[in-house]
């Protein structure tokens, strides 16, 4: 579900005083040189002084001065201040819109997709639960957004149950089951989470993320052949090599990624992520960072190929194509 990101116009309140009397010494008698503007004024100010200068940003100003009860004018305000690098303006306008629209869905879900993207899951999660309990929602979007919010906060089993919601709500949409798939990987539930990625490429035969993430499933349950097979479905070769590899390192078996890796580079001797692999490898294991030397051809097998060339053509199980 897109949505556009909105605003409000910022108004900053002034900080209360505290005062306190006592004896000044003659130092103290001496004006204070005036405070130093914090840095949520400065970046105010900056974000002023670009929207000032910024024909979308000031036309976009103009337009929520206008409408100022345009729930989508403020988020695609948020949503411009973001992508110039003014995440926390950003989050201010949304937090503002969420404020004075405390019932509407978008407004909210505008909040929650800023915090997701500044990683500060725990305040979106405390903000869509309220939301929810006050507005029940039928849209998968909002149980979903909770889920992700929890997968990225690593809570795992508590990012379950609200994927399974939207699922339900939305059981043809490949991405949700993509996102239940993950959140299963995480948890080390790799057979289901396996078949979560299955249903996601059957909606979506074309989603590399859900191919990917089930060739990483079938790893996990030591089905590698059948991994492999799935990655080079959408993949090279040597990517497909490279991946099983990383399967490998990452579960300390270093020799079996240094064979997925030779064969990698067999096909692309200069396959940049196999290459990084072998480095890494080498470094964990504390040997060198080179593949097995292939042993040389003696005098007899050099010729016993040339004769099969020369008399016999070459062989049906050769790799080498020619061009038609």
């Amino acid at each position: 579900m897109r949505l556009q990101l909105a605003v409000v116009a910022l108004v900053l309140a002034g900080a209360g005083c505290v005062r306190e009397t006592r004896v000044a010494n003659s130092a103290e008698l001496r004006p204070a040189p005036p405070a130093s503007r914090s840095i949520w004024e400065r970046q105010i100010k900056n974000a002023t002084d670009a929207g000032d200068g910024d024909y979308q940003l000031r036309v976009l100003r103009e337009k929520v001065a206008a409408e100022p009860d345009s729930v989508p004018d403020r988020l695609e305000l948020a949503n411009a201040y973001r992508d110039r690098g003014y995440p926390d303006v950003a989050l201010e306008i949304c937090r503002l819109a969420a404020a004075r629209f405390p019932v509407s869905g978008e407004a909210e879900l505008g909040l929650v997709q800023t915090l997701y993207a500044m990683h500060r899951p725990a305040e979106g999660i405390a903000s869509l639960t309220r939301f929810l309990q006050a507005h029940p929602q039928q849209d998968q979007a909002y149980y979903s957004w909770l889920g992700l919010l929890h997968d990225q906060a690593g809570e795992w089993a508590l990012g379950e149950p609200e994927h399974r919601k939207a699922i339900v709500r939305a059981p043809k949409i490949a991405y949700l089951h993509n996102n239940l798939g993950y959140n299963l990987l995480m948890q080390k539930k790799n057979g289901p989470a396996a078949e979560e990625f299955r249903e996601a490429l059957r909606l979506d035969p074309s989603s590399q993320l859900a191919r990917n993430n089930l060739g990483l499933a079938l790893a996990n349950e030591n089905a590698g052949r059948e991994a492999l097979a799935n990655w080079q479905t959408g993949a090279d070769p040597a990517a497909a090599h490279n991946n099983l590899a990383a399967v490998w390192i990452e579960k300390g078996n270093y020799v079996e990624a240094r064979k997925e890796l030779e064969l990698a580079l067999a096909y692309n001797k200069q396959y940049p992520a196999a290459l990084k692999n072998l480095e890494l490898v080498g470094r964990l294991d504390g040997q060198p960072a080179t593949l097995a030397a292939k042993p040389s051809e003696t005098r007899w097998a050099r010729w016993k190929a040339g004769f099969l060339k020369l008399f016999v053509g070459p062989l049906e199980d050769s790799r080498t194509q020619t061009a038609p």
